[in-house]
Formats: C-alpha cells, sequence, structure tokens
C-alpha cells in the first residue's frame, strides 16, 4: 500500500486544528468523522476500482463526537474512503468529490459510492473577483444542467459546466453581470421519501422516488456534482468555468439548501470553502438553519455577496445608510407579483407596483424578478391562465395555484394573431417594468427568447425537454431578445434606473426638479385611487442623470393621457421609446413630439420621455 502507515490519534496526540473531513499534514492526512452513534467507527481506504478495503484503520473519540485517524506516506490520488459505523457504511459529508455516480438521474446504492482527494493544484492565473456594486448588477439564473442539454443550445458539452462556458460569449452579448446557478453540489437526486404522508399529498409514483432535478435537497455541500462534468474531474472543470466567467467580466452566484439537520457550523465551512476553493463571488442561501447575522458578520464573507429570502434588519444591518461594504441584498418574490397583478390589469396594487419600483434601501440590495425557477416563464405568464402540471404525475395538485398570469383569452399556443400580438406586448412591458425597476433586475434563463415549460410551474422532477432550455429560433424569439438586449443596454446607460441610494421624492439638492415624483392626467399628481392602472414616475435632472427622465406606465386596457411638466427653458420633451410598436426601436437622440402639455398612450403601453436639448 504504497509503503503507507496509519496512527489512531489518542486525545494527548490531538491536532492543535483539527478539521472536519480530510486535512494534509507535514506527514500524511488526517481524517476526522463526527460519529453521534454509540458504536465503532472505522477508515475503510481502497485502492480506484476496487470493491473491498485495502485498509481499515480503527477511528477514537477525540473531541465530543468527532472520531480521528492519522495516514502517513499515502498516494492519495490512488485511493477513495468511506466510513464505517457498525456495520453501516458512511459517506464524508465533508468529502470534495464522490465517486461511483454513473449519469444524472441514474440511482446508486450508497455502498458502491466513495469519496474522493481533493488534492491536485489548479493554476488560477492572475484571476480576479470583478466584484461589481449592486448599483450596477444584472443577474441571470438558471439551471447548469437545463441550460445546455437540449440540442438547440448547440453546444459540444452538454448540460455541463463546460457546456456554461461555451455560453459565455452569449452572456455578454446579452449584458450580463453575474451567472446564478441553481445548486451545483453533489445533492440527492433520489431523496428518501417521507415516512409519514398527508391525506392531502398524491401517493408515491409508481415507478418509485421522483427525481429531484433542482437540487433542493440534502447532499454532499463540498462536492461538485461529479455528473456536470464533462470528463472525470468536475473540480477542475468548474474552476476553468469560474475563471472564464471573470474573464468576461461576469461574477458566479450559488445557490445553497440547506435544512434543519445541517449544523451552522458545517453551513459556515461550506460557504468559506466555496469561496476560498473555487472563487465565487456570490451565494444564495435558500433555506438556512444558521443564523444569518454569523453569515453576514463573517469577515471571510464581508466581500462575497451574500443572498437570502428573510433577516431581521435590525439585528444584520448598521442604524447607518452607508455600510463600509454593502455585500448583503433581499431576494423575494415581492416585486413579482406586485407587478404581475398590475401587467395583467388587476386593481389597488399601483401603489404597491410604484414601491417596489422606487425601492432601494441604502444598506441593503434587493433582488427583482418577473420569473424565477419556482413559477411560471415569463412566456408562460402571458400564455396560461392555469398550472398545467399533469407531466408530474401528481394530479396537477403540486405548485402554485396563483401565478398572477394571464393568457391574452386563448389556453396555450395559438394561431390567433391578435392574441400572440398581445401577449409580445405584454412580455416587451414585463421586461420594462423589471429594467426599469430600482435594485437588481434578475432574469430567469430563457425568458428573452420565449421559453416555456408549457405551463407547468413545477418542473423540480422533469429531467426532459419540458425543464431544458428550448434556445427559441422563431421571430418573435429573435424579437424579443433584441429587445432586451437593447433594454438591457439602455437600463446601463441611464443612471436614474440603478441609484446607488433610494430616491426620497425630494429637491435636496435645490435644482427645481425631485429627484423622482409621480404625475398621471395632471403633472405633479399622481393618484393612486383602486381603479388606476396608470402612472408618470419622472426622474429630476440633476441626481442621476444630465437629464430628466419620464417613464409613462399605462397598463389599462384602455388609452390614458399624461400630464409633462413644464421643462427648464431650452429643453423639451422628446420619445425615446415605446412598448406598443410590435419592433421597438430605441432611439438615443429622441423622436420629437409636439410642444403639448399632454401625451396620450394605447392601453398596455410603457414609454420613456427624455427632457433634451432644444433644437
Amino acid at each position: 500500500m504504497d509503503n503507507c502507515r496509519h496512527t489512531v490519534t489518542k486525545r494527548k496526540e490531538r491536532a492543535k486544528h483539527m478539521r472536519l473531513g480530510v486535512t494534509k499534514t507535514q506527514k500524511g492526512y488526517q481524517f476526522a468523522f463526527a460519529n453521534a452513534q454509540e458504536e465503532a467507527c472505522k477508515l475503510l481506504l481502497y485502492k480506484k476500482g476496487e470493491k473491498t478495503p485495502e485498509l481499515e484503520i480503527p477511528m477514537n473519540r477525540q473531541m465530543g463526537d468527532i472520531y480521528v485517524a492519522d495516514v502517513e506516506k499515502i498516494n492519495a490520488k490512488n485511493y477513495e474512503y468511506v466510513y464505517q459505523v457498525g456495520e453501516k457504511l458512511a459517506l464524508d459529508p465533508y468529502a470534495k468529490g464522490i465517486s461511483g455516480k454513473r449519469g444524472f438521474g441514474e440511482a446508486v446504492p450508497t455502498e458502491e459510492l466513495r469519496c474522493t482527494f481533493n488534492i491536485a493544484e489548479y493554476n488560477w492565473e492572475d484571476d480576479k473577483h470583478p466584484e461589481i456594486p449592486f448599483s450596477e448588477s444584472l443577474i441571470y439564473c438558471t439551471h447548469l444542467r437545463g441550460y445546455t442539454m437540449d440540442k438547440s443550445s448547440k453546444v459540444r458539452a452538454k448540460g455541463t459546466f463546460k457546456g456554461m462556458m461555451e455560453k459565455i460569449p452569449y452572456l455578454v452579448s446579452l449584458g450580463v453581470k453575474q451567472l446564478e446557478l441553481m445548486p451545483i453540489y453533489e445533492f440527492e437526486e433520489f431523496p428518501r421519501p417521507k415516512k409519514k404522508r398527508s391525506k392531502y399529498e398524491p401517493e408515491k409514483r409508481a415507478e418509485g422516488l421522483a427525481l429531484n432535478y433542482w437540487g433542493y435537497t440534502s447532499g454532499y455541500y463540498f462536492a461538485p456534482k461529479a455528473s456536470y462534468a464533462y470528463g472525470k474531474d468536475a473540480s477542475k472543470e468548474l474552476k476553468d468555468l469560474v475563471k472564464a466567467l471573470h474573464k468576461a467580466g461576469i461574477e458566479l452566484i450559488l445557490e445553497f439548501y440547506f435544512d434543519d439537520t445541517v449544523s451552522p457550523n458545517m453551513i459556515m465551512d461550506c460557504l468559506k470553502f466555496w469561496v476560498e476553493e473555487y472563487h465565487i463571488d456570490g451565494i444564495h442561501i435558500n433555506r438556512s438553519a444558521i443564523s444569518m447575522k454569523n453569515v453576514v458578520m463573517e469577515p471571510a464573507l464581508k466581500a462575497t455577496k451574500i443572498f437570502t429570502e428573510y433577516f431581521e434588519q435590525g439585528e444584520l444591518l448598521e442604524e447607518t445608510d452607508s455600510p463600509k461594504r454593502k455585500h448583503l441584498a433581499e431576494y423575494r418574490d415581492g416585486f413579482l407579483i406586485d407587478a404581475r397583478r398590475l401587467l395583467k390589469g388587476e386593481e389597488d396594487v399601483l401603489r404597491t407596483f410604484a414601491e417596489k419600483t422606487r425601492r432601494n434601501p441604502g444598506n441593503y440590495a434587493v433582488v427583482n424578478y418577473m420569473a424565477n425557477h419556482n413559477g411560471f416563464t415569463m412566456m408562460d405568464m402571458v400564455s396560461y391562465d392555469e398550472k398545467h402540471n399533469e407531466a408530474n404525475k401528481e394530479e396537477n395538485r403540486d405548485g402554485s395555484n396563483y401565478n398572477y398570469s394571464w393568457n391574452g383569452g386563448v389556453e396555450g399556443p395559438t394561431k390567433h394573431k391578435a392574441v400572440n400580438t398581445l401577449r409580445a406586448k405584454q412580455l416587451r412591458n414585463a421586461f420594462a417594468m423589471l429594467m426599469f425597476a430600482q435594485g437588481i433586475p434578475l432574469i430567469y434563463g430563457g425568458d428573452e427568447f420565449c421559453n416555456s415549460q408549457q405551463g407547468n410551474n413545477n418542473v423540480y422532477g422533469q429531467d426532459n425537454e419540458l425543464s431544458w432550455i428550448q434556445w427559441n429560433t422563431t421571430k418573435a424569439a429573435k424579437d424579443l431578445l433584441e429587445y432586451v438586449k437593447s433594454l438591457i443596454a439602455f437600463r446601463n446607460a441611464h443612471a436614474a434606473f440603478h441609484m446607488p441610494k433610494e430616491a426620497v421624492m425630494a429637491d435636496y439638492k435645490s435644482t427645481g426638479i425631485p429627484d423622482l415624483s409621480y404625475h398621471c392626467e395632471n403633472a405633479w399628481y399622481g393618484g393612486f385611487e383602486a381603479y388606476r392602472r396608470h402612472l408618470g414616475m419622472m426622474y429630476g435632472a440633476g441626481y442621476a442623470e444630465k437629464n430628466t427622465i419620464y417613464v409613462a406606465y399605462n397598463l389599462h386596457q384602455s388609452e390614458h393621457e399624461f400630464g409633462l411638466p413644464i421643462l427648464p427653458k431650452g429643453k423639451e420633451w422628446k420619445l425615446i421609446f415605446n412598448t406598443a410598436e410590435e419592433t421597438t426601436q430605441f432611439t438615443p437622440e429622441g423622436v420629437e413630439i409636439s410642444k403639448q402639455r399632454m401625451i396620450k398612450l394605447p392601453g398596455r403601453t410603457i414609454c420613456v420621455l427624455e427632457g433634451m436639448d432644444h433644437e
């Protein structure tokens, strides 16, 4: 066995800095395993490819429930390992890699899996974190496998880290600043069934356990998913991806799901490991058994973007609007709900939409989105009134019943020209609502080119064409994609839509115009009566912009007028773009409108005006 030696560490010889998992020492490797069972614990070392262990090493309790063994003079690249507790085999929760997995979605008995060493040196070259501030961020969220699995993706390494690398030029062309990936660690694809099911839940599928495609379950949090690798080295391929993203000016955000069985110490170890080992730039904690205060205050994570759904502001943030480093962001469905309700024309939602569009806290950021993995895609949002989850084999009872969607008069795909025209317009409106809101816009991958899940709002267990991104190349998809690119570029060029702090709706610089003001039929009056679905939002010159910007939202089915404030001498209103046009064109130089005090907008239309120099 490569002349290796092993020792059982005695309490008096305990390492000064004991770490769970495998730690390289001067003489070899130390193995530390948390064993809460009152049974003997052993380390089993296997030669790669062998079914029986070459060496069984007893482990002694060293501290609490931590058992330790030291192995000297071992050539780690030739070996794999597991632990044995009593008569049962156990994988190392801190393992840096898992071998024995076949392909994604293929169940493998635990006894056939092994833990691997992460010993290979990696050349990061001159890799640097892009360090993009929240005010300049734009997140693109997707499932790593599903993004390139379909043949329409036209990549060679489908469903892998390498496949995602092939799409980096596309992300750059779109204007993406952050790529967010759903779980890419070694999650359990077939989690254990519930011991007791509610009478309201459907019976277990006849063919066995449901596949967990999304990855929101327990797993081996320190190991990149082997089935997401094109070759045999998932760790190297992921690092190659991170390095390539950074060179392209794109940050990587990873999503983690921790249930209540994961210890806070392990969660913290995990987060710091991924930042240190894989150079990731952000962490989205989907659910956590750890205090967010501990995460936010951890010194090693102070330069890492932290995204989470709920937190107690008073416990986490200083009483100031100017923290030394703004790295915490709120990530929840609030904007989606209000924006979708207004988009479909619901009453009594205009005020809350305006508040969320304006919302931009000084000491933390907010993430806004119109669609995400849980729910309808944006295309399905304008194509279906009801969910269609029959393919999930749960009698359409799974998934949310509240999608805040509207099909335009026909359920699902249609050849009806008027309906398709309306849907295209609604998508343009939806993206405009997203991009003109303060905070961080997030695009769910594929929404920019009309990707559909056929009305399924819960594809957590679908690893097929239903959940894979369909790289749509129809004329409607191409038109929307070009529009979104132009809209992103327009947002980037206008600081009014991504200010570093929230507008206070006052003229605190004495420019003559407030930083933000509301308008309706009458200038300087923003009515929020329950029946209203139209509002003008004006961003004053001298704050974020050289010129005054006026965004008119008319999400009512009928035409409405908007009062235009009088501009300073030498300035006049010019139309930059509006969503009423099927092929929306952005006109940076503006199109002259008559010197009227009013502008009329057709139903379900958004337009942008700019107060420019009079020619």
